[in-house]
């Protein structure tokens, strides 16, 4: 199982073993991240939206579609590595990820 870190809004991290198939909004919500994932992942808010900590990892994703970076311009926060965690897939290639839930929602 991949390891995926958390950082909350605190500087507290949690780490947890990421189920493959899931999102990576559902991983933050079952492990009781504080986002708020408001559409459950139906790509029709940015409450899910977590900050990408490095950039090779950003890079490492599939890119954002047209419909997940319209959304993104409507979350508070927004960084050259901002991402919808409904839009990302829970893969082996995800393990030591890092993601941080920015301080505004």
């Amino acid at each position: 199982m991949p390891k995926i870190t958390f950082i909350h809004r605190d500087g507290s991290e949690t780490v947890v073993d990421a189920k493959a198939g899931l999102s990576v909004m559902e991983t933050a919500v079952e492990n009781d991240v504080e986002i708020e994932a408001a559409c459950e992942g139906s790509l029709a808010c940015a409450t899910c939206h977590m900050v990408v900590e490095d950039q090779d990892w950003y890079e490492k994703l599939d890119p954002p579609s047209e419909d997940e970076e319209d959304m993104l311009d409507l979350a508070f926060g927004l960084t050259k590595t901002s991402r919808l965690t409904c839009q990302i897939r829970v893969t082996d290639a995800l393990d030591g990820i890092r993601l941080r839930v920015p301080e505004e929602t």
